[in-house]
Formats: C-alpha cells, structure tokens, sequence
C-alpha cells in the first residue's frame, strides 16, 4: 500500500504572506534567533523596534516576511520589509535595525545558510538558463554582495514547502534538501541570479574577492599583508582594494578590523574572556588600543556592552 503525505495545516483563504508568517510564530513564539530542525534554516522574531546593532552575515538568503529592517554596509543602507529577500555571497560585518515591529504584529524573518558550492552546481546544471547580466548595466551596485528583491509567487510557494516541513518532521530528512534546492533554483532564475551568479564565477573578480574575504575570514588575527592577498588572487593591489571595496564596501583593513571585534565579543559573551585576553587571541597588540575601537564599533567599552549582551539574554 503507496504512503499518503500528511497534509501541512493550511488556510486556504489566507494570503501567502498570512500563511508564511502563521508557520514561523508557531515555531518562533518568544523574540530571538531559533534554530529549527532543518538544517541551515533558522526563524528569527522580534516583538519590538531594536537599535543599531552590527552582525556577520554569512552565505545565505534572508526572508522577511513581516516588518522593515535596514541592513547598512559600509557606505550603502538597504531598506527591506514584507515579503523581500536579501541575498548575501560572503560573509559581511553589516550594521542591523529593525524599524517596523510591535507586539501585536512581530518582524518575523527566516534564514537559509547556502553554502556556495551549492549555487555553483546549480549554475553549472542550469547553464544558459541563469539570467546574465545586462552587460550595459551602469548600476554601482551591481558588484555588492548584498542583493535584494521582492519575493514572487513561485517562491513564495517554495518556502511555504519548505517552512511548512516544520509541521511534519517526519518528511524533514527526505524533502528539506529537495526545497532548499528548489529555493536556490528560484533565486538564480531570478532577478538576484546574474548577481549571484557573478560569485561562482571562476573567472570573475567577485569570485576572487570572495576567495580573499574567505582568507581574511580564516586568518584575521595574523598582520594583513594586502600584497599577499593580491598575489593570492592574481591581482594587483589596486585592483584588489577597488574591488573589494566595491564587494563589501569597505577597505581590507575595516573588513579585517570588524571581524575581529566581533570575534572578540564572541570570545568574552561565551567563553568568558576577559577584555585583555580576547584582545591578544584575535590579534591586537594593545588592549587600549582594542578597548577604544571596540567601544566606537559597538558603542559601549567590552566590559558593559557585554554585560548589557548577558542581561539581554537572560530577560529573553
């Protein structure tokens, strides 16, 4: 006898949007970051407008679903809201602020972690089917590895399939990897696939960037050596800092900077280090030195901005 599929639970008369957000405050009813049992796909809430705070943002696809959050990268803000998707290519220190949230009506968002080999094999198998950039294109944002876009009805219907794996874990293990899959398809044969595409690119610069963001990210506590990156990446130092400030939108030495403060923070929230000794473990000679940049970087001394961090934490 051929298994039936459960049915997910589903109002017919709701709109995607509706149906999408019914899935995540089922699974993410107190505010914060939840990991789910989907692998890479985690929910985030919040009940309320937060402040400024600066993050990194690895490889993935960001759905908001409901409220507006703005997201700036070094020079550039993106301001996206209901039913928009963020595409990042690389890991980004990105400063973040939810700015439409209350507790009746909750920002809601999820995030798929991708990892990059995925995209290429999927390029690589849909061939000329990814969309290629407008070679007239004089847009100075088309080499950011931050994209975003509105959600159109496939995909909306591809995360519904996905989220809604949610409601029957039994399917999880066989049928997540099929709608992530397809969630990747849908991105590529969309209006964000010549941007993403641009990054698995071999022979592009994007790629190289991204190869040398993947340096830094392994290697930030050592000295930064930017001919050494050049040499890595086959391109010259001029080159190499015109486009990885076009990338990222900030120099090699920022992005070596804001990965190591975060580092640090995460050394002193969760392996309880004290200030001096994270500073010394992620690179800084002085702890002064450490101390004055972490306090302009995340507006409070480690000490109290920790403290802050673990009060949060512990309301929550």
């Amino acid at each position: 006898m051929t298994s039936r599929t459960p049915e997910l639970p589903r109002n017919l008369s709701a709109t995607p949007q509706q149906q999408l957000t019914q899935v995540v405050e089922r699974w993410a009813r107190e505010p914060g970051m939840h990991e789910t049992p989907i692998e890479g796909v985690s929910l985030y809430r919040s009940d309320g407008l937060t402040s400024c705070n600066s993050t990194v943002y690895d490889p993935s696809l960001i759905f908001i679903l409901q409220g507006t959050k703005t997201v700036t990268l070094g020079d550039r803000e993106i301001v996206y809201g209901p039913m928009s998707y963020l595409a990042n290519s690389v890991h980004l220190p990105v400063l973040g602020q939810i700015v439409d949230a209350c507790e009746a009506r909750p920002y809601l968002a999820a995030k798929i972690s991708i990892d990059p080999q995925e995209v290429t094999d999927l390029v690589l198998e849909l061939g000329d089917r990814v969309a290629q950039m407008d070679p007239d294109a004089s847009c100075s944002e088309m080499g950011c590895s931050l994209c975003m876009t509105q959600m159109d009805p496939a995909m909306q219907g591809a995360l519904y399939r996905l989220l809604g794996l949610l409601d029957s874990p039994e399917d999880v293990p066989v049928l997540a990897p099929l709608a992530r899959r397809e969630i990747i398809y849908r991105s590529l044969i969309g209006e964000l696939g010549p941007r993403m595409r641009k990054f698995v690119a071999a022979d592009s610069q994007a790629n190289r960037i991204s190869r040398v963001i993947s340096t830094l990210k392994d290697r930030y506590a050592e000295p930064l050596r930017v001919k050494e990156l050049a040499d890595s990446a086959n391109m010259s130092e001029s080159s190499l800092f015109h486009s990885f400030k076009q990338v990222t939108r900030m120099s090699p030495l920022q992005f070596q900077k804001k990965l190591r403060l975060h580092e640090a923070r995460r050394l002193m929230l969760t392996e309880g280090l004290e200030a001096a000794t994270a500073s010394y473990r992620v690179g800084y000679e002085s702890p002064s030195h450490f101390s004055r940049e972490y306090s302009r970087m995340f507006g409070a001394p480690p000490k109290a901005d920790v403290s802050k961090l673990r009060g949060e934490q512990i309301s929550a």
